[in-house]
């Protein structure tokens, strides 16, 4: 296929599914390892709460390389920097599996990341160039829907392989995914690219990326409390420096490797910040639950994974629900509200603990799963809705870097809110341990909540050319 040519029906059917290769190998990675933490954590012989730098590492990696995805993909273009992706990940799963220690696997978990950071920023320039916005929340359901089985399956065969076999071979499910995808990408995967791409802003890279970097060891340091404030305090404030420097170098370079000025579209700056603070609260849940579950109740791997099932199924739902209630409602609307209830239902699980009837759990799962299904829709959607094609490689890596880094900082933040009220805590106290999480939980949602006052900057009709919503009086907010 020339590149930059017109697709033909063919391909336009297959790269949604394509796409969503790749999301389905990083969302089963990650619910898998999510379920297998606490079993992994007894086998390498430290705590649970320690081992969140196997999923912090991964997501520092994305938060890292992401931001030049998108540069790649103008410059290589899309098929060939989306085939390395898959090449880097499924070689970094096969050394997961093959880690016979915690620094090996930390590291493999990196390579990984430096996959993945391509795979679905590259993944998402090619849909949104591939097809007009009209029909961009269809296309992304399209890609989310297969991709969200991995959650249903994830969990289940995570707790069925960590049950039955040596915790390890749980990296070997993305193999044979890998390899096929690998060989589909060359066949169906359009090569958009930029020949007039200017050259790479090495130093932002530098500066951004170690900004970043410092910044999530900061907190993943700070939540395990194994350093002293004063050395911790100068990380930090390194962090900030760095940070601050990319912003000022961004102002003065014209070609930065983000481009801020992408900021002064309302429906992009709203989404993409609201969407980071939003996803502080919910980033920190995948992290929490197992704990709760596991340690807290005292469930089996397996169990504590059949209970995830409920947050995945109700999710495929919405996405198909998502559209007709955009359309009905409009962006502003959808997610002032919807953040609300999200940050409730986390709140709710105050209420779990032993000895609590499983159809609640069940119905708080499913809650969670619709909730948190429209909202990551409406986000995701609103960011490209007035975002020129020309300039979709810079916001999908505006974009997917604000979301790595929420996801990554999520993670750090549960796990500092955890350590706060489970310091000196054994794992063998059960009532104290589950009490130590509740009050986590409540944090959470209660910050959640708070976060649903970043959309009322937006105005009704934003985001309308891609839900097909019309204004009507008694909708408004």
């Amino acid at each position: 296929m020339p590149t930059n040519a017109p697709l033909d029906d063919r391909v336009k059917r297959v790269l949604p599914w394509l796409v969503a290769v790749g999301l389905f190998m990083e969302n089963l990675d990650i619910s898998i390892l999510n379920t297998a933490v606490p079993t992994i954590a007894q086998d390498l012989g430290t705590s649970a709460l320690s081992l969140k730098s196997v999923l912090t590492t991964y997501t520092l990696a994305l938060a890292i390389f992401i931001p030049i995805s998108g540069w790649m993909a103008d410059r290589f273009g899309t098929r060939r920097v989306f085939r390395v992706a898959v090449a880097l990940f499924t070689i970094g799963s096969l050394l997961c599996g093959l880690s016979v220690n915690l620094e090996m696997l930390i590291a493999s978990r990196f390579l990984q990341g430096v996959g993945g950071a391509m795979m679905t920023p590259v993944g998402r320039i090619a849909l949104i160039r591939a097809f007009p916005r009209s029909q961009m929340i269809t296309m992304m359901n399209y890609v989310v829907i297969p991709a969200l089985v991995a959650p249903l399956l994830g969990p289940v065969v995570g707790g069925f392989m960590v049950h039955l076999l040596p915790w390890q071979s749980i990296f070997f499910v993305n193999l044979p995914i890998g390899i096929a995808g690998w060989w589909m990408i060359r066949r169906y995967m359009p090569n958009y690219d930029d020949p007039e791409v200017p050259p790479l802003d090495t130093l932002g890279v530098l500066l951004l990326g170690a900004g970043v970097a410092l910044l999530s060891y900061v907190l993943e340091i700070f939540g395990e409390h194994t350093w002293p404030p004063v050395e911790i305090s100068l990380m930090f404030l390194a962090s900030a420096v760095l940070l601050i420097g990319y912003a000022l170098h961004a102002r003065r370079t014209p070609t930065p490797v983000m481009d801020m000025h992408l900021f002064r579209l309302r429906t992009f700056r709203l989404s993409v910040v609201g969407g980071f603070i939003t996803r502080l609260g919910v980033g920190g849940m995948p992290f929490l639950l197992p704990l709760l579950y596991q340690i807290g109740m005292g469930f089996s791997p397996l169990k504590a994974g059949l209970l995830t099932m409920p947050l995945a199924v109700a999710a495929i739902g919405m996405k198909i629900m998502s559209k007709p209630v955009l359309s009905r409602f409009g962006h502003r609307n959808v997610l002032v509200w919807n953040t609300v209830l999200l940050g409730c239902n986390m709140c709710l699980y105050y209420f779990i603990g032993p000895g609590t009837p499983l159809i609640f759990i069940v119905l708080l799962g499913l809650l969670q799963g619709l909730f948190m299904s429209l909202q990551f829709t409406a986000m995701n959607s609103l960011t490209y809705a007035d975002v020129a094609d020309v300039r979709a490689s810079k916001a999908t890596s505006i974009a997917s870097t604000g979301q790595q880094m929420a996801i990554s900082f999520g993670i750090a933040m549960a796990s500092l809110v955890a350590a706060m009220f489970l310091q000196d805590i054994p794992q063998t106290a059960k009532l104290e341990y589950v009490n130590g999480l509740h009050s986590a939980f409540l944090i959470l949602g209660a910050f959640t909540v708070l976060s649903s006052f970043t959309f009322r900057g937006l105005r009704p009709m934003d985001g309308s050319n891609v839900s097909q919503y019309v204004l009507k009086k008694e909708a408004v907010v």
